[in-house]
């Protein structure tokens, strides 16, 4: 292994997918391992942390979130950087940014191998960590599959990688095909909060609403309602753009969809257009911002919410 590493980005799940298989690196190599966070770090921490050692010839020793280090440990930091131990993997985890720039400066001028972790969004980039994230865990999964899981959480990828650790870990040998993924996610988000999402999407209000009241009193996390909306909104996307003379077997591959889940998309979109799904799309993501903390009032941003894609704006 190289002596320096840096996983420099705020994407999280990417910068853990990284430490993750460096650390596995170092294990082969039977390193001995210490785990330091910079912002608990007081004097002496850091000298301690790399001095030799009488007991292991290779050390690895990890620093997370190097951006908020102390004044007052930088200076340890940069006098071992001066003259590093060959037998020492440092291996920083950087969030990015302007903190601390002028360490994160000095470590680059020694080279180290930097693992980019900046946010994705594009949906290609989402399936291909998706995958990798399989392939880790050494299973495989269709690309139907990895399509269907992405367009269920596709926005957070920290969601997605727990998603993919159950269902590696839950789902029977051989390969993880959509009947697999669709199982995982029709469980993991309460029937209740489906029952919402389609009262609201077929536009009865007061359905939406009984059946939010109901989702809430029997423990649904609204965070999973708003996560129903989202997908049955998604899917309404996905089938508002196939070619309406194919039959939902044949499209379910390409979409990553379940047949029956384009079929119901497919008499959903009677009552749509475009313009309005995406208006749909927006007020849920507000929504969604607002439950997750951004609302003093969760259940009346979500009330809101139904109404106005209940109502189609």
């Amino acid at each position: 292994m190289n002596y320096f590493y840096l996983i420099l980005g705020s994407e999280a799940a990417l910068a853990d997918r990284a430490l993750a298989k460096l650390t596995s690196q170092l294990k082969d190599e039977n390193c001995e391992i210490s785990t330091l966070f910079a912002p608990d770090a007081i004097v002496g921490d850091i000298a301690d942390a790399l001095a030799p050692s009488l007991f292991s010839e290779r050390r690895g020793l990890i620093i997370r979130d190097l951006q908020d280090l102390p004044e007052d440990s930088k200076d340890e930091l940069t006098r071992y950087l001066d003259s590093p131990d060959p037998t020492m993997t440092v291996i920083f985890v950087h969030k990015g940014g302007v903190k601390g720039k002028a360490l994160l400066d000095a470590i680059k001028k020694l080279k180290p191998e930097i693992i980019a972790c900046e946010p994705i969004k594009k949906e290609a980039e989402k399936e291909e960590f998706v995958r990798n994230l399989f392939l880790d865990l050494k299973r495989k999964a269709t690309p139907g599959a990895i399509t269907a899981l992405v367009g269920a959480l596709g926005n957070d990828l920290r969601e997605l990688q727990s998603a993919v650790g159950q269902i590696a870990a839950d789902a029977p040998s051989g390969t993880i095909d959509e009947v697999i993924i669709d199982k995982f996610h029709r469980g993991r988000v309460e029937t209740t909060g489906f029952d919402v999402a389609d009262a609201t999407l077929d536009g009865n209000l007061p359905e939406a609403l009984i059946a939010l009241r109901s989702a809430l009193e029997t423990g649904t996390d609204p965070v999973m309602i708003t996560s129903a909306i989202a997908s049955s909104l998604r899917s309404l996307a996905k089938v508002s753009g196939a070619n309406r003379a194919m039959k939902s077997f044949e499209l379910a591959g390409q979409l990553g969809m379940a047949p029956w889940q384009i079929d119901k998309a497919r008499r959903q979109l009677n009552r749509w257009t475009p313009a309005q799904i995406a208006d749909a799309v927006g007020a849920i993501a507000l929504a969604d911002a607002q439950v997750k903390g951004a609302a003093s009032d969760p259940i009346y941003a979500l009330e809101k919410a139904l109404t106005r894609i209940a109502q189609k704006g």
